[in-house]
């Protein structure tokens, strides 16, 4: 019997294995499942009584529809591997379904579940499609059957609307990126509306609406987002994000616009209504006028205003004549002042001029000079009479007398007793 190695006994499993089991179909329940760094998937299937390591690499796992949870009942397409140095084999998954269920049947739940939690659905944070729609943002493929329907829908409800088009791929690997971009510009463009929508398909053509990232460039839209994707039954993750929902997308131009001719209907009858207020408004205003003049005649304004003249005339005589009254009294209280006042004015200039000659006299009796007795003179030093005790040997003084002045100098200072200074 031949003695094998290790490696070589693996080694001989392996290419057993791999050259029986080259293409598999397994079916079972997911367990420990885990989403390492790489993008690689590892995780275990099971039935009752087995089970089977697998490991889905990044390649296939993005393509994937749908998100691989535990416990998801799945059937698995791949191959049976060996990993020589632990001598373990494993299922190399290339494909992954849901059981009795589709893979996008499945994505799509799970994509709608996860956004429900977040609260993208929520209808409070859902914005009011504006009254009067101007300008619309159409976010759909130039080619397609769908921009028609809507622009001659449009045309015939409302043709002062303003429609941009934003060409884009409606479907295929490509799409959802494409129109999640354009989604973002047409939210730039100052549009009232925003209308994503294709025409109707099989799930798979309209499954660009079901992705997330334009679930999440309509969530974070600023204007207005309307969904018009497909017929009538589709329902779309496209349509619970969005602020409104259209059947079809003739139908969000019929939802959007006002129809032009119940608006002239509308405006008509608005018109009647207002014409009919303002006949009322006039009506009351004129009976109003009318009972005015009634009052007013029989008031007799003219009358009233001749007689508050003639009272006015009355008490304009009167008061002259108080007036000319009051005036001759006050002129014969002022026709003795001016021979009170002369009177008076003399009395006071008599004693002004006594008491002037009074003063001059009394300056006359103080002038110094005056005082001087013949043989006397006075000392005056810088034009200040001074005392002789008070001067020093040297200084020029002025000798004054009532009629002359001499100078001198002070040579000696003595006191009487003939002391000297």
């Amino acid at each position: 019997m031949q003695t094998l190695t290790v490696s070589q006994i693996n080694e001989q499993i392996k290419s057993l294995l791999e050259s029986t089991f080259i293409q598999i179909r397994v079916e079972g329940e997911i367990s420990r499942v885990t989403y390492h760094s790489s993008g690689h998937i590892y995780f275990t299937i099971k039935d009752a009584r087995s089970s089977l390591s697998c490991v889905m690499f990044r390649s296939n796992a993005a393509r994937l529809k749908f998100r691989l949870e535990e416990g998801q009942h799945v059937v698995l397409g791949g191959a049976i591997t060996v990993y020589v140095p632990r001598g373990n084999y494993q299922m190399m998954v290339q494909t992954a379904e849901p059981y009795g269920a589709g893979a996008l049947a499945m994505a799509f739940e799970q994509l709608k579940k996860r956004l429900a939690a977040e609260g993208l659905f929520a209808p409070e944070r859902k914005r009011p499609i504006p009254p009067h729609v101007r300008h619309i943002a159409v976010v759909t493929s130039k080619s397609g059957a769908a921009i028609q329907d809507m622009i001659r829908v449009a045309q015939k409800r409302w043709p002062l609307v303003k429609i941009t088009l934003i060409d884009t791929l409606v479907q295929g690997g490509e799409a959802a990126g494409e129109i999640a971009r354009h989604i973002a510009y047409a939210d730039r463009l100052g549009a009232d509306v925003v209308v994503v929508g294709r025409g109707g398909g099989s799930l798979e053509d309209l499954w660009a609406f079901n992705e997330e990232v334009v679930a999440r460039a309509i969530a974070a839209c600023r204007t207005p987002v309307v969904s018009a994707v497909g017929h009538e039954v589709d329902t779309l993750i496209s349509d619970f994000v969005a602020d409104m929902r259209a059947p079809t997308p003739s139908a969000a131009m019929e939802q959007i616009l006002p129809d032009r001719v119940e608006t002239l209907y509308a405006l008509d009858e608005r018109m009647e209504r207002m014409g009919q207020r303002i006949r009322q408004i006039l009506s009351v205003k004129e009976d109003r006028l009318r009972h005015m003049f009634e009052r007013l005649e029989h008031l007799s304004a003219r009358r009233w205003i001749a007689t508050q003249m003639e009272e006015v005339r009355r008490i304009g005589v009167e008061l002259k004549e108080r007036m000319g009254r009051l005036l001759r009294y006050k002129a014969a209280l002022l026709e003795p002042l001016p021979a009170q006042l002369q009177t008076g004015k003399n009395v006071a200039v008599r004693k002004r001029e006594e008491q002037l000659r009074s003063l001059v006299g009394q300056m006359e009796a103080l002038d110094p000079r005056h005082k001087l007795r013949p043989g006397y003179v006075q000392l005056v030093k810088d034009g200040v009479v001074t005392p002789l005790s008070k001067l020093k040997p040297g200084e020029r003084v002025s000798l004054q007398d009532s009629a002359c002045e001499a100078e001198a100098v002070i040579e000696r200072i003595g006191s009487l007793d003939g002391a000297k200074g």
